[in-house]
C-alpha cells in the first residue's frame, strides 16, 4: 500500500480534490475526486480506519489484494491505495454512467432482448476470469455493474466481500445482498448448494 504523511480535509495527500459523495457504507464512503494535476476524474473509496474491527480490516485487506489481482475490461480498475494514519483511500476507476440498477428502472418496459445479452455477455466474461484466477466476487447484482458509456461497456465494481478459493473446497462465510440471495442460501440447505455445485462443475 502507498503511504501517505499528510492528509487534510478535501484532498488525499496533495494528489486529489475530493468532491461529493457517490455512495455510503457502513464504514466507508465513496466520493468524486478529481487528480490535481491531470484533471482526471476518479472514485474513491474512502475506510474511517477508526471503525474498523478485526474481522472488517481483515475482509478490506482481502478487496484490496482481489482487485489488485484482477484486471479486466470488464472489471473497475484500483489505481492505488493510499493509507494515512486515520484513513484508507481507495483510488477507483470512475464509471461516467451509473449503475445497472438505475438503467433498468429507467427502462419501464424492460432492456431490449439484445441489448440486455449484450452487457450480460461482459458480465459473464468478467466473473469467469475472475473464477479463473480463483478469485469469487459474492456480491453480485445490478448496483454492482457500472456503465462506462465513452467506452460502450459495463464493468464489474465493489468487490467488497470478494475472497479466494481452492478448487474443489466450497467457502463457507454467509455473505452478500439478501435480497439477491438464493433459496438454497436463505434456508440453510448445505444439500441444495452442494448439488447445485456439482451440476455447474459437470456442465463445465
Amino acid at each position: 500500500m502507498a503511504g501517505a504523511k499528510g492528509c487534510y480535509e478535501g484532498k488525499i495527500a496533495g494528489l486529489y480534490d475530493l468532491e461529493r459523495t457517490l455512495g455510503k457504507g457502513h464504514f466507508a464512503v465513496v466520493k468524486l475526486a478529481r487528480h490535481v494535476f491531470t484533471g482526471e476524474k476518479v472514485a474513491v473509496k474512502v475506510i474511517d480506519k477508526s471503525k474498523l474491527d478485526m474481522s472488517a480490516a481483515g475482509q478490506l485487506l482481502q478487496e484490496v489484494r482481489c482487485m489488485k489481482l484482477v484486471q479486466h475490461p470488464n472489471v473497475v480498475r484500483l489505481y492505488e491505495v493510499i493509507d494515512t494514519h486515520s484513513k484508507l483511500y481507495l483510488i477507483l476507476e470512475l464509471g461516467d454512467g451509473g449503475d445497472m440498477f438505475d438503467h433498468i428502472m429507467r427502462h419501464e418496459g424492460g432492456l431490449a432482448e439484445g441489448c440486455a445479452k449484450h452487457y450480460f455477455a461482459q458480465i459473464v466474461h468478467a466473473i469467469s476470469y475472475c473464477h479463473k484466477l480463483h478469485v469469487v466476487h459474492r456480491d453480485l447484482k445490478p448496483e454492482n455493474v457500472v456503465f462506462f458509456q465513452e467506452q460502450g461497456v459495463v464493468k464489474l465494481t465493489d468487490f467488497g466481500f470478494s475472497n479466494r478459493f481452492q478448487p474443489g473446497k466450497m467457502l463457507t462465510t454467509s455473505c452478500g445482498s439478501l435480497a439477491y440471495s438464493a433459496p438454497e442460501i436463505l434456508l440453510g440447505d448445505e444439500r441444495l448448494i452442494w448439488d447445485q455445485v456439482c451440476k455447474e462443475w459437470q456442465h463445465n
